[in-house]
């Protein structure tokens, strides 16, 4: 099953971070976040990626092209270094396509721009390359299997820190809460789509805005609720993966982490 990954957005929300390099090039650890991404599917069994390029495209093509797997992956050097073999490997079965999909084009547009190279998949899974989460991918894909939907999410709680208000119209606050214990699920990504989506996607338009309510309106939307680990939307977002990897909490690094038990919530 291919992986569409949204890669070409100016990234604003992490500030000066993404100013130097595109957002899918923001590191976490010593390797980027768009590869943490790609490992995710990869460990599944989706290694098929189209990336979707735009702002700073030749640094994506640079990194990839100039990835040196001994850097990242034990090896055994013998012959005064003559002789290197690869413990381990990271994407030398990865198959990806480069695709320059507009320097200022949406998310719609971006998909749109790729569908000559989904032709033959029923089905394929998008990422908008910039949220880590432990998600057991099979369960969202068995999900959205048992339905006949034309498209799925995965519905988080926000990770920020920030508090919802409720207020009445003489001003009076009758509740304030954290964002996460308020019940406000957002989506996080991790789409899957059947060919059909880009049945509801018009010229020019952003993917989810005017398409999903179409799909709303047919009844051809579904969501899966996840509760457990996701996070990466901003700059403070990123700070504490960047916290959690130097300490060795990484439960997005399912290709060695423990599996989540619960299905959905």
């Amino acid at each position: 099953m291919k992986v569409v990954l949204f890669c070409g957005g100016l990234g604003t929300r992490l500030g000066e971070q993404s100013e130097r390099i595109p957002k899918p090039l923001v590191p976490i650890g010593y390797r980027p976040i768009l590869w943490h991404v790609m490992k995710y599917y990869a460990h599944y069994g989706h290694k098929d990626f189209i990336l979707c390029l735009g702002h700073k495209a030749d640094l994506i093509k640079a990194y990839f092209l100039n990835y040196n797997e001994f850097l990242s992956n034990d090896f055994t050097m013998t012959n005064g270094g003559k002789g290197l073999e690869l413990k381990n490997t990271d994407l030398s079965d990865w198959k990806i396509t480069f695709v320059d999909t507009g320097l200022k084009s949406n998310i719609g547009q971006r998909l749109k721009a790729v569908e000559s190279y989904l032709q033959d998949e029923e089905v394929f899974l998008a990422n908008y390359s910039d949220g880590l989460t432990n998600l057991p991918l099979p369960r969202l894909l068995e999900f959205f299997n048992q339905s006949s939907k034309v498209a799925c999410f995965l519905c988080v709680k926000p990770s920020q820190t920030f508090h919802v208000v409720s207020v009445g119209s003489d001003g009076i606050v009758s509740d304030i809460r954290h964002v996460r214990d308020a019940n406000i699920p957002i989506n996080g990504g991790y789409f899957v789509f059947r060919k059909k989506i880009f049945d509801y996607i018009h010229d020019g338009e952003e993917l989810i805005e005017a398409p999903f309510r179409r799909l709303i309106r047919d009844r051809q939307l579904i969501a899966f609720q996840y509760d457990q680990f996701w996070c990466m939307d901003t700059f403070k977002d990123w700070q504490e993966l960047t916290d959690m990897y130097n300490q060795g909490h990484v439960p997005w690094e399912v290709w060695k982490s423990p599996q989540p038990n619960a299905a959905g919530k």
